[in-house]
């Protein structure tokens, strides 16, 4: 996973965060179960990270609290890459 496909799926976060009128969000704040994201986020999200990036998310040991955070989808996209 390149950084340039990081930083796609991290503006399409924010862009959705700015779409619920959040202007920004830390690092570590929680994205999907804080409620600032969700369902249908995290759908669109998770959409771009198998169509548009090759993440393979049907592995058993996936769960959506690995991206949610901005530094937690960081990890998770960084692991990948060297996988």
């Amino acid at each position: 996973m390149s950084e340039q496909a990081s930083a796609t799926i991290r503006e399409m976060i924010l862009s959705l965060l700015r779409a619920r009128g959040v202007e920004s969000v830390g690092e570590t704040e929680p994205l999907f179960s804080s409620g600032l994201l969700d369902s249908i986020a995290a759908t669109d999200v998770l959409m771009a990270l198998e169509s548009e990036h090759g993440v393979d998310l049907a592995d058993e040991d996936f769960d959506i609290l690995q991206i949610d955070t901005l530094q937690g989808l960081e990890t998770f996209l960084s692991a990948r890459k060297a996988a």
